[in-house]
This record gives structure tokens, sequence and C-alpha cells, in this order.
């Protein structure tokens, strides 16, 4: 290591960054609640849980496809009218899925305004990223990049409590109304204060961006990534189940939240002196020896802090993909980093659905043993990456 960069104290107090901050964080609460929001919406009107899972499953879908597409326009024209586009058509579709679910709409109604919603989830992670980095100096975009991470952190942790403080007081339709609307709100608000200059380079001929060398094997390592963060996901839930205490499960998913926090704000703060494609080899390798004490199904005190442990690679890893993006990519990095988020929700599916099966015949250590496998390829994968970039 050498001397630090900017730390993220420093660039929250430049101008204006603090209250984009504070505008992302809001602009994102519907990044976990719109799929949970859905589901308890549907069910409460219907009773189906199944319809509520393609409800559900339809959001992802329609954003996984919207990312590279949306990346692609800010290369083209900038942040601030997709945001603005994306807001409404989000809210909008939200507010169509609590409208139509209420007065009994036909399914694939409720199935199309979920993609509509998806489509519609705005790229905010991405354009914090495009506008920060365009505005500091290329060797302090590990802090920049991580605090744009920090953020997102901790939206995906406040929007599930407040959603669920809501329902407690009121219902399902009211608190995914109310966090939608605070939501699109948000949004605009960052929408108006990030910068408008348009992007220089990018747009260039469709397929210039997969195109690039390394570009796929990045796309592979975010696919593995996502992949033991979806087996995490199927996993955490049965581990708590077995022992008896299936409402920890929550507490399990938020210490690894809290551990993504912490890693986002330690790596933020030093200026490393390895290159991102080193970094990421280790990290990844982390995350599957950090994971691996799970597969034999460890008391559920011992298995927060293995997650807490393996948390904190989690972010810095993600934060470390989007460095590497800088150096393939540098004139079309929203469309990269919109392809990023496709691999990592197409990873995601992936690897909940493998845990899912294995888990159902074997128990949670082998959806565990999912989670472990896929962060050891991404290190793999990530080692074949640093002999290419």
């Amino acid at each position: 290591m050498t001397d630090h960069p900017p730390s993220a104290r420093e660039l929250l107090r430049s101008p204006g960054v603090p209250a984009q901050a504070v505008y992302g964080l809001v602009a994102q609460l519907t990044q976990q609640v719109a799929a949970i929001g859905t589901v308890l919406v549907v069910k409460e009107a219907t009773g189906s849980l199944t319809l509520g899972g393609v409800v559900a499953a339809a959001i992802s879908l329609g954003a996984g496809l919207a990312r590279p597409v949306q990346g692609r326009i800010i290369d083209r024209r900038g942040v601030r009218g997709v945001l603005v586009a994306t807001a409404i058509l989000h809210v909008g579709a939200l507010a169509g899925i609590v409208l139509a679910a209420g007065a009994g709409g036909p399914a694939w109604a409720l199935v199309a305004l979920a993609f509509a919603a998806g489509v519609g989830l705005p790229p905010v992670s991405v354009s914090m990223r495009v506008d920060w980095s365009a505005r500091t100096a290329p060797d302090s975009r590990t802090t920049v990049y991580s605090l744009v991470f920090l953020v997102q952190e901790l939206a995906i942790l406040t929007g599930p409590l407040m959603f669920g403080a809501l329902v407690a007081v009121a219902s399902a339709s009211l608190a995914l109304g109310c966090v939608a609307a605070l939501a699109g709100a948000g949004t605009l608000a960052l929408a108006r204060a990030l910068h408008a200059a348009r992007p220089r380079g990018g747009g260039g001929a469709r397929g210039r961006v997969l195109g690039r060398p390394g570009m796929l094997v990045l796309l592979g390592v975010d696919l593995m990534l996502g992949g033991a963060i979806g087996a995490l996901e199927v996993g955490l839930p049965a581990l708590a189940s077995a022992h008896g205490a299936p409402a920890v499960a929550g507490v399990l998913v938020a210490t690894l939240s809290a551990g993504g926090i912490v890693g986002a704000a330690v790596y933020g703060m030093r200026r490393w002196s390895a290159r991102p494609a080193v970094r990421l080899v280790w990290l990844m390798g982390w995350l599957g020896t950090a994971m691996a004490p799970l597969v034999v199904q460890v008391p559920l005190v011992a298995a927060g802090a293995v997650l807490l442990v393996a948390g904190i690679t989690l972010t810095p890893a993600l934060t470390t993909t989007s460095l590497i993006v800088d150096e393939l990519v540098p004139d079309s990095r929203a469309e990269a980093f919109g392809w990023l988020s496709t691999a990592i929700g197409a990873g995601g599916a992936g690897g909940a659905a493998v845990a899912g099966v294995v888990g159902e015949e074997s128990g949670p250590s082998a959806a565990f043993a999912v989670a472990v496998a896929c962060a050891l390829a991404g290190a793999a994968l990530a080692l074949l990456l640093r002999r290419r970039v």
C-alpha cells in the first residue's frame, strides 16, 4: 500500500456530494422492497404465493434485461434523462400492481406491470459511479466506487426495515406505495443534483462492450459472485429453519449486509498498490474460504460471525469489478456496468435454483457448498482475467 487517497469522509465534503449520497440512498429503497413487496401485495389480494413469485421474477427479469440498455443510453446522453424516465415508469408500474391486485385484475396484467417495474428500476448506482468518477482523479476511484456501493448497501438494509414497519401498522399495499413514492422522489432529486454533462466517447457499435478483451471473463466472475449470493439467500433460511428459528434468517442476511458495509468503508480508505485484477483474485478466494465453515452447518451464532467476515469481501469485490471496467471499457462504462448488474442478477437466479435443488435433497450444507464453489470458480476466472487485463 502507498499513500491514502481521499477518504469517504473527504469525498462527502465535496460540494453537492452529501446531498447526492442521501438522494441515492432514498432512490434505491425499492432495490429489495420491490420484489418482497409485490409478493406480499399479490398474496394478500389473490392468496396465491405462486403468482407472487412469478411477479417477483418478472421484476428481476425486466431489470436484468434493461440494465445494459439503460447504460448505453447513459453513455450517449448522460444520466438525467434516464433517471427521470425510469423513475416515472418504475413508480407507475408498482402503483399499477397495487391497484390491479386490489381490483382483482388478471394475472397477466400483474406480470406485465411487474416486468415494466423491473425495466424501469432506476440505474442509481450506475449513474452515481459514472458521475462521481468523472469528477475525481482515476487514482481515487476505489474510494468513489466504495462509497457508491456503501450507499447501495445502506439502502438495501434500510428499505426492507422501513417496509416492514409500514406493513406492521398498515398493509403491504400501502407500504409498497409509500416506499415506491419515496424512492421515486429520491430518484428525481438525484437526477437534478447530478451533473448533466454528456459523456465523451461511448455509444459505439452494438456489441462493442462485450467484444472488448477480458470483458466476457469479467462477466463470468460477476456471474459466479451472483451465484454465491443467490445460494446464500437459499441456504440461510434453510439453516435457520433447521435450527428451529426461521425468524433468525433475516438477522443472518442483515449480518451479511453489515459485513458489506464495513468492507466498503475499509476498502475505500486505502490506496492499494496491487492492480484491481490481482485484488479480485484474492477477494473472490477469500469469499469462498470464509464461507467454507457454513458447509459443516455451524451453530447460528457462529454462522453470523462467518457471514460478517464473508460479507466484508462482497462489496470490495463489486467495487473491484467496476475498477476493472474502467480499464477494459473506459469509453462505455455505463453500458459495461449494466452488463455487470445483469450478470450478477443471472448468477443469483442460477445459484438460488441450484442451491434449492441440492438443499432439498441434502440440507443447508449442500446449499452453502454451492455458494463456496461459485466463489472459488469466480476466483479461478479472476486469475484468468488477471492474465488478460
